[in-house]
C-alpha cells in the first residue's frame, strides 16, 4: 500500500521542499513515511514533520482541515474557528494554510497575528463564541515534531464522539492534492494588543494575596509561547522577576535548551546555574505552547525539581487554605493523578471527580457544572492545571502566577516550597508518584505496545509484599474486585487502560500514549512513613522495569 501512496506523491505537484525530500528518501524511509496515514487521534494530529502520509506536512494539514471543515458545515450554521500556533518550525505556515482551507469552505476564522499559548486559543474560542478552534503545536515534543489540535465550542479539546465524526470526514477526503485554499475577508487576523489585556486581566483575577517582599522568580519559556505573556504578567505584579535570556528567543529548533519538556530534569540544568547567581526562590518553566508548567524550588542550598503531582498538590492546598465559603465546590482530576488531590479536597468537603487521562475530559466535566456549583480546581499529573475556568485547557500562564504567589507566601513565612509540601504530607500521609515511559518507535511499535497491554491483562501485576485487590480495565469497561469477585461497570469512557489497585491503596496504571509512540506506566504509593513509601515505590519500579525488559 505504501508503494502506491509513494507513487501518487511522486507524481503530484508538490511544493519544492517536499519534492526534494521525497526524491532523497531511502527505501526504509519511504516505508516509514508512507506505510499508513498519520493517525488523527482523539484530539488531532501529532507527528514528525516531513513528506509522506505518515508525516506532518502541508498536504496532511490540508486534508485534516478539509475534513474538519466538512464536519463544521454539517453540524453548525455559519461556523467560525479560532486559530493559534506555537514557535515550532512551520507552525505559522500551517496555521495560515488551515485558515485558507476554511475560507475556501466559507468558514470565518479568527487568526492570531503572532504565536500565542494553547490556553489563549481556548480563551479566543470562548471570547468570539466560535464553533471550534485549531492549535498548531506539538506541545513538549522534540523539534522534529508538529501537531494539529482541534477544539470544541466550549474551549476544550474535541470530545470522543465528535473526534470520531471528524475522523470519518477526514477519511472521506480523497482529493488530497487538490484541496482549495482562499485568502479572503473571512480570515480575520487579530489585533492581539487588546485581546492580550483582556486575557491577562482574567488571569489576574486568580490572585489571593499580596506580599510586601515578593519571591525572586526565574522564568523560562523554553523558546516558546510563554514569552509573549508571562514576563508582562510577572512585571505587572511587581515580582522580583528575571528571564532566562537564552530561552527567550522564539525558535522551533530549541537551540539553547537541553529539552523542550519541563517534566524532564535536564531542562533545568542551565537555568539552575543562573538561579544560583540571582538567588532565585523558584525557577518556573513553561513548555512551548505554555499549557504545562514545571518548577524547581530552592531548599537547603539546592534546587529541587517538583513533579506535576507535587505542583498540583501545593496549588490546591494553597487555594483551599485561602478560599472561604466554597458553595458546592468541585475539583476535577485525571485518574492517573495523585490520590492526595482527592484526600485534600474531601477534607474540605469538596466534590472530587476523576476522569480519564487527558485534559479534554476535565474540560467536559467543567462544562457540565450548573450555576449552583463552584469550580475549584482541575489538574492532571503531567504538569497541567486550571485555576480559573475562563479557559477549558490547562493554562501555564495562570499556573505561573499562582506558583509565584505561593513562592512569596512561603518566603514570608520563612519556609521553602519543600517545607510547605512536607507539612501537607505530615497532615495527609506521604504520597509518591512516578510515570515510566517506554518508547516503541517504528512500524512494529504499536503492535509491541498492544502485546504488552494484553500480557498485563492476562498475567496481571502480582508484586511481592502487595495484595492485589482490584483490576480496572477500561477496554472491557469492567472493575473486578478480586476479594469478592464482584464485577462493576466503569463510569469512564472506553479506553485502552488497565489499572491494578492494591490493598494499601497503592496502584499501577498502564496505557499507550495518545500523542507519542510510548507506553506509559503510572505508579502511586502512599504510607504514613516516608521511608516505607519510598521502599514501596522502589519495589514496584523494579518489577515494572524487569517486566518491560523481558518482554
Amino acid at each position: 500500500m505504501y508503494n502506491k501512496n509513494y507513487e501518487l506523491w511522486k507524481n503530484a505537484n508538490l511544493e519544492q521542499e517536499l519534492k526534494d525530500e521525497l526524491n532523497n528518501l531511502t527505501e526504509e524511509k519511504i516505508n516509514e513515511a508512507f506505510y499508513k496515514d498519520l493517525d488523527f487521534g482523539t484530539g488531532g494530529l501529532r507527528g514528525i514533520m516531513g513528506v509522506g502520509t505518515n508525516r506532518i506536512n502541508s498536504i496532511t494539514i490540508k486534508k485534516s482541515t478539509q475534513g474538519y471543515a466538512d464536519y463544521l458545515n454539517e453540524n453548525f450554521t455559519n461556523p467560525s474557528v479560532a486559530i493559534s500556533y506555537d514557535n515550532r518550525i512551520n507552525s505559522k505556515k500551517y496555521a495560515n494554510i488551515a485558515a485558507r482551507v476554511l475560507a475556501a469552505n466559507n468558514i470565518k476564522t479568527y487568526l492570531v497575528s503572532e504565536l500565542r499559548p494553547t490556553p489563549y486559543l481556548s480563551f479566543l474560542i470562548r471570547h468570539f463564541k466560535t464553533s471550534g478552534g485549531i492549535m498548531i503545536t506539538a506541545s513538549h515534543n522534540p523539534k522534529e515534531y508538529n501537531g494539529y489540535k482541534v477544539y470544541e465550542p466550549h474551549g476544550g479539546q474535541l470530545n470522543l464522539e465528535n473526534s470520531e465524526k471528524v475522523i470519518k470526514k477526514i477519511s472521506e477526503v480523497t482529493n488530497i492534492f487538490d484541496i482549495k485554499e482562499l485568502d479572503n475577508n473571512l480570515i480575520n487576523v487579530l489585533d492581539l494588543n487588546s485581546l492580550d489585556t483582556i486575557y491577562l486581566d482574567l488571569v489576574k483575577g486568580i490572585e489571593l494575596n499580596k506580599f510586601s517582599n515578593p519571591a525572586t522568580i526565574l522564568y523560562s519559556p523554553l523558546h516558546g509561547t510563554g514569552s509573549t505573556l508571562i514576563p508582562r504578567l510577572l512585571e505587572e505584579f511587581s515580582y522580583n522577576y528575571y528571564s532566562f535570556l537564552p530561552h527567550m528567543i522564539n525558535d522551533g529548533n530549541f537551540p539553547n535548551t537541553r529539552s523542550s519538556n519541563p517534566e524532564e530534569k535536564i531542562a533545568y540544568i542551565d537555568p539552575i546555574e543562573y538561579a544560583k547567581e540571582i538567588k532565585a526562590d523558584s525557577i518556573i518553566l513553561t513548555d512551548p505552547d505554555a499549557d504545562r508548567i514545571g518548577a524547581a524550588v530552592y531548599h537547603n542550598g539546592e534546587y529541587i525539581i517538583l513533579n506535576g503531582n507535587q505542583i498540583a498538590v501545593i496549588t490546591l492546598n494553597y487555594l483551599l487554605e485561602n478560599k472561604k465559603d466554597i458553595k458546592n465546590g468541585y475539583i476535577f482530576m485525571s485518574n492517573v493523578t495523585t490520590d492526595l488531590i482527592k484526600v485534600i479536597g474531601e477534607s474540605y468537603n469538596i466534590n472530587v471527580v476523576k476522569t480519564l487521562p487527558g485534559f479534554k475530559f476535565i474540560a467536559e466535566q467543567m462544562d457540565k457544572l450548573d450555576k449552583e456549583s463552584t469550580y475549584v480546581f482541575g489538574c492532571e499529573e503531567s504538569n497541567g492545571n486550571i485555576i480559573s475556568p475562563f479557559v477549558r485547557d490547562k493554562d501555564a500562564v495562570q499556573a505561573t502566577l499562582m506558583l509565584s504567589e505561593i513562592s512569596s507566601y512561603v518566603k514570608a513565612n520563612n519556609m521553602s516550597m519543600i517545607d510547605y509540601l512536607d507539612n501537607i504530607y505530615q497532615k495527609y500521609g506521604y504520597f509518591i508518584e512516578d510515570t515510566l515511559s517506554f518508547n516503541f518507535k517504528g512500524i512494529d511499535g504499536p503492535d509491541k505496545m498492544n502485546d504488552l497491554m494484553e500480557y498485563l491483562r492476562t498475567n496481571h501485576l502480582e508484586i511481592n509484599g502487595f495484595e492485589l485487590e482490584s483490576i480496572e480495565d477500561n477496554k472491557t469497561m469492567k472493575i473486578t474486585n478480586l476479594k469478592t469477585n464482584e464485577v462493576k461497570t466503569s463510569s469512564l469512557a472506553k479506553s485502552n487502560i488497565i489499572k491494578f489497585v492494591y490493598s494499601d491503596k497503592s496502584w499501577i496504571m498502564a496505557r499507550p500514549s495518545g500523542t507519542e509512540p510510548k507506553l506509559k506506566i503510572y505508579i502511586s504509593v502512599n504510607d504514613k512513613n516516608i521511608s516505607d513509601a519510598k521502599n514501596k515505590h522502589q519495589a514496584i519500579k523494579e518489577v515494572i522495569n524487569n517486566l518491560i525488559n523481558n518482554n
